[in-house]
Protein backbone atom coordinates (compact mmCIF):
# COMPACT_ATOMS: atom_id res chain seq x y z
CA UNK A 1 0.00 0.00 0.00
CA UNK A 2 1.29 3.40 -0.87
CA UNK A 3 1.90 5.31 1.80
CA UNK A 4 0.54 9.52 2.18
CA UNK A 5 3.12 12.36 1.98
CA UNK A 6 1.84 12.84 5.50
CA UNK A 7 3.16 9.60 6.83
CA UNK A 8 6.50 9.71 4.51
CA UNK A 9 7.34 13.14 6.03
CA UNK A 10 6.80 12.13 9.77
CA UNK A 11 8.96 8.94 8.57
CA UNK A 12 11.44 10.92 7.71
CA UNK A 13 11.43 13.26 10.48
CA UNK A 14 11.97 10.47 13.00
CA UNK A 15 14.86 9.32 11.09
CA UNK A 16 16.50 12.38 11.33
CA UNK A 17 15.49 12.83 15.06
CA UNK A 18 17.16 8.90 15.51
CA UNK A 19 20.41 9.75 14.11
CA UNK A 20 20.32 13.67 15.21
CA UNK A 21 19.58 12.15 19.54
CA UNK A 22 22.06 10.15 18.84
CA UNK A 23 24.73 12.52 17.64
CA UNK A 24 23.67 14.89 20.50
CA UNK A 25 24.28 12.08 23.41
CA UNK A 26 27.78 11.15 21.88
CA UNK A 27 28.43 14.79 22.55
CA UNK A 28 27.45 15.05 25.49
CA UNK A 29 29.37 11.72 26.95
CA UNK A 30 32.23 13.42 25.54
CA UNK A 31 31.35 16.86 27.41
CA UNK A 32 31.28 14.21 30.58
CA UNK A 33 27.73 14.95 30.94
CA UNK A 34 26.64 11.27 31.70
CA UNK A 35 22.64 12.07 33.04
CA UNK A 36 22.05 14.12 30.44
CA UNK A 37 24.17 12.22 27.75
CA UNK A 38 22.04 8.74 29.42
CA UNK A 39 19.13 10.91 28.38
CA UNK A 40 19.25 11.84 25.24
CA UNK A 41 20.63 8.24 24.03
CA UNK A 42 17.32 6.85 25.75
CA UNK A 43 15.31 8.92 23.85
CA UNK A 44 16.58 7.61 20.18
CA UNK A 45 14.21 6.93 17.86
CA UNK A 46 15.86 3.28 16.19
CA UNK A 47 12.72 2.53 13.82
CA UNK A 48 15.43 2.88 10.35
CA UNK A 49 18.39 2.39 12.68
CA UNK A 50 21.21 -0.25 11.20
CA UNK A 51 22.77 -3.01 12.98
CA UNK A 52 25.97 -0.65 12.96
CA UNK A 53 24.07 2.25 14.24
CA UNK A 54 22.21 -0.15 17.17
CA UNK A 55 25.43 -1.09 18.55
CA UNK A 56 26.71 2.11 18.14
CA UNK A 57 23.69 3.04 20.36
CA UNK A 58 24.88 0.31 22.31
CA UNK A 59 28.03 1.13 23.32
CA UNK A 60 27.45 4.67 24.23
CA UNK A 61 24.48 3.27 26.56
CA UNK A 62 27.05 0.78 28.15
CA UNK A 63 29.49 3.79 29.01
CA UNK A 64 27.12 6.27 30.13
CA UNK A 65 25.79 3.19 32.34
CA UNK A 66 29.46 2.42 33.74
CA UNK A 67 30.26 6.01 34.11
CA UNK A 68 26.90 6.56 36.30
CA UNK A 69 27.51 3.19 38.23
CA UNK A 70 25.21 1.47 37.27
CA UNK A 71 26.69 -1.72 36.53
CA UNK A 72 23.42 -4.05 36.04
CA UNK A 73 22.33 -2.03 32.79
CA UNK A 74 26.13 -1.16 31.71
CA UNK A 75 26.50 -4.97 31.29
CA UNK A 76 23.73 -5.39 28.86
CA UNK A 77 24.91 -2.86 26.68
CA UNK A 78 28.33 -3.57 26.70
CA UNK A 79 27.67 -7.75 26.30
CA UNK A 80 25.54 -6.55 23.09
CA UNK A 81 28.62 -4.79 21.07
CA UNK A 82 31.14 -7.79 22.45
CA UNK A 83 28.84 -10.27 21.12
CA UNK A 84 27.93 -8.51 17.39
CA UNK A 85 30.53 -5.74 16.91
CA UNK A 86 33.15 -5.94 13.93
CA UNK A 87 35.18 -3.01 15.34
CA UNK A 88 38.21 -4.61 17.09
CA UNK A 89 39.34 -1.49 19.01
CA UNK A 90 35.44 -0.63 20.28
CA UNK A 91 35.14 -4.72 21.25
CA UNK A 92 38.25 -4.30 22.82
CA UNK A 93 37.05 -0.77 24.94
CA UNK A 94 34.10 -2.99 25.91
CA UNK A 95 35.80 -6.12 27.39
CA UNK A 96 38.07 -3.87 29.48
CA UNK A 97 35.15 -1.72 31.05
CA UNK A 98 33.24 -5.53 31.36
CA UNK A 99 36.28 -6.50 33.29
CA UNK A 100 36.33 -3.23 35.36
CA UNK A 101 32.53 -3.62 36.14
CA UNK A 102 33.31 -7.58 37.29
CA UNK A 103 36.40 -6.87 39.18
CA UNK A 104 34.69 -3.53 40.88
CA UNK A 105 31.40 -5.84 41.80
CA UNK A 106 34.12 -8.66 43.54
CA UNK A 107 33.40 -10.76 40.46
CA UNK A 108 37.31 -10.94 39.79
CA UNK A 109 37.60 -14.41 38.22
CA UNK A 110 34.91 -13.31 35.42
CA UNK A 111 37.03 -10.07 34.97
CA UNK A 112 40.41 -12.05 34.71
CA UNK A 113 38.85 -14.25 31.74
CA UNK A 114 38.29 -10.87 29.98
CA UNK A 115 41.01 -9.37 30.05
CA UNK A 116 43.48 -12.87 29.55
CA UNK A 117 41.21 -12.60 26.34
CA UNK A 118 42.45 -9.65 25.85
CA UNK A 119 46.31 -9.99 26.24
CA UNK A 120 46.09 -13.23 24.44
CA UNK A 121 44.58 -10.80 21.26
CA UNK A 122 47.56 -8.75 21.55
CA UNK A 123 45.94 -5.81 23.32
CA UNK A 124 48.04 -5.00 25.69
CA UNK A 125 47.97 -1.78 28.08
CA UNK A 126 48.55 -0.16 31.27
CA UNK A 127 45.00 -0.43 32.00
CA UNK A 128 44.90 -4.40 31.14
CA UNK A 129 47.62 -4.90 33.98
CA UNK A 130 46.40 -3.05 36.85
CA UNK A 131 42.33 -4.20 36.40
CA UNK A 132 44.25 -7.72 36.56
CA UNK A 133 46.03 -6.75 39.48
CA UNK A 134 43.28 -5.42 41.10
CA UNK A 135 41.50 -8.90 40.30
CA UNK A 136 44.55 -10.47 41.65
CA UNK A 137 44.44 -8.98 44.58
CA UNK A 138 40.63 -9.01 45.50
CA UNK A 139 41.43 -13.16 45.05
CA UNK A 140 44.78 -12.18 47.96
CA UNK A 141 47.27 -13.58 44.96
CA UNK A 142 49.51 -10.39 45.98
CA UNK A 143 52.21 -11.85 44.56
CA UNK A 144 50.21 -12.18 41.05
CA UNK A 145 49.19 -8.75 41.72
CA UNK A 146 52.45 -7.36 41.99
CA UNK A 147 53.57 -8.58 39.01
CA UNK A 148 50.69 -7.40 36.68
CA UNK A 149 51.53 -4.23 38.57
CA UNK A 150 54.65 -4.00 37.57
CA UNK A 151 54.02 -4.74 33.62
CA UNK A 152 52.04 -1.81 34.09
CA UNK A 153 54.78 0.38 35.20
CA UNK A 154 56.69 -1.14 32.25
CA UNK A 155 54.40 0.28 29.28
CA UNK A 156 53.77 3.15 31.44
CA UNK A 157 56.36 4.41 34.57
CA UNK A 158 53.75 7.57 35.22
CA UNK A 159 50.37 5.49 35.81
CA UNK A 160 49.40 6.46 39.15
CA UNK A 161 47.16 3.74 39.29
CA UNK A 162 49.72 1.00 39.45
CA UNK A 163 51.93 2.98 41.71
CA UNK A 164 49.79 3.54 44.39
CA UNK A 165 48.39 -0.40 44.18
CA UNK A 166 51.57 -1.65 43.70
CA UNK A 167 53.06 0.62 46.79
CA UNK A 168 49.57 -0.21 49.09
CA UNK A 169 50.20 -3.83 48.45
CA UNK A 170 53.77 -3.84 49.30
CA UNK A 171 53.55 -2.01 52.52
CA UNK A 172 50.17 -4.00 53.51
CA UNK A 173 51.62 -7.16 52.97
CA UNK A 174 55.20 -6.46 54.33
CA UNK A 175 56.91 -7.84 51.07
CA UNK A 176 59.14 -4.18 50.62
CA UNK A 177 57.57 -1.34 53.32
CA UNK A 178 60.20 1.04 51.74
CA UNK A 179 60.01 0.28 48.24
CA UNK A 180 56.02 0.61 48.74
CA UNK A 181 56.24 4.29 50.44
CA UNK A 182 58.48 5.39 47.53
CA UNK A 183 55.56 4.02 44.65
CA UNK A 184 52.88 5.91 47.33
CA UNK A 185 55.26 8.96 47.44
CA UNK A 186 55.68 8.96 43.64
CA UNK A 187 51.85 8.62 42.42
CA UNK A 188 50.60 11.57 45.17
CA UNK A 189 53.21 13.72 43.72
CA UNK A 190 51.47 12.86 40.42
CA UNK A 191 47.82 13.24 41.55
CA UNK A 192 48.01 14.46 45.07
CA UNK A 193 44.44 15.28 45.50
CA UNK A 194 43.17 11.73 45.46
CA UNK A 195 41.81 10.57 48.68
CA UNK A 196 43.04 6.80 47.97
CA UNK A 197 46.10 7.78 47.79
CA UNK A 198 46.22 9.74 50.55
CA UNK A 199 45.31 6.62 52.25
CA UNK A 200 48.23 4.86 50.89
CA UNK A 201 50.74 7.05 51.40
CA UNK A 202 49.37 7.45 55.30
CA UNK A 203 49.54 3.78 55.72
CA UNK A 204 52.92 3.22 54.21
CA UNK A 205 53.95 5.67 56.54
CA UNK A 206 52.59 4.12 59.45
CA UNK A 207 54.37 -0.05 58.42
CA UNK A 208 57.59 2.45 58.39
CA UNK A 209 56.91 3.55 61.72
CA UNK A 210 56.57 7.33 60.72
CA UNK A 211 53.42 7.58 62.99
CA UNK A 212 53.15 11.56 62.15
CA UNK A 213 53.35 11.58 58.73
CA UNK A 214 50.99 8.55 58.86
CA UNK A 215 48.41 10.56 60.86
CA UNK A 216 48.58 14.03 58.28
CA UNK A 217 47.97 12.07 55.51
CA UNK A 218 45.13 9.80 56.60
CA UNK A 219 43.50 13.06 58.04
CA UNK A 220 43.67 14.00 54.96
CA UNK A 221 41.96 11.22 53.07
CA UNK A 222 39.09 10.99 55.79
CA UNK A 223 37.95 14.70 55.41
CA UNK A 224 37.99 13.82 51.69
CA UNK A 225 36.28 11.02 51.73
CA UNK A 226 34.89 10.62 55.64
CA UNK A 227 32.79 7.37 54.70
CA UNK A 228 35.45 5.26 52.78
CA UNK A 229 35.32 1.81 55.07
CA UNK A 230 39.21 1.74 54.62
CA UNK A 231 40.02 4.73 54.83
CA UNK A 232 37.85 5.13 58.24
CA UNK A 233 39.49 1.60 59.54
CA UNK A 234 43.36 2.70 58.69
CA UNK A 235 42.61 5.93 60.75
CA UNK A 236 41.65 4.34 63.28
CA UNK A 237 44.61 1.84 63.62
CA UNK A 238 46.85 4.90 63.17
CA UNK A 239 45.64 7.28 65.86
CA UNK A 240 44.56 4.44 68.45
Amino acid sequence: MAESPEKKGSKGKNVSRGRGSLNEGIRLYRLKRWELSLKELLAVNTDRFSPEENLELAYYLGLCYTKMERYDDALLYLEQVVTGGQDPLRTYQCRLALAYIYAITKRSKMAEFELKRLAHSGFESAQLYTTLAYAAWLQKRYKQAVEYYEKALDLDENNTTALNGLGYILVDTDMDIIRGLRCCKKAIDLKPQSPAYQDSLGWAYYKNGEFLEARTWLRRAMDAAPHHAEIKEHFKTVTG
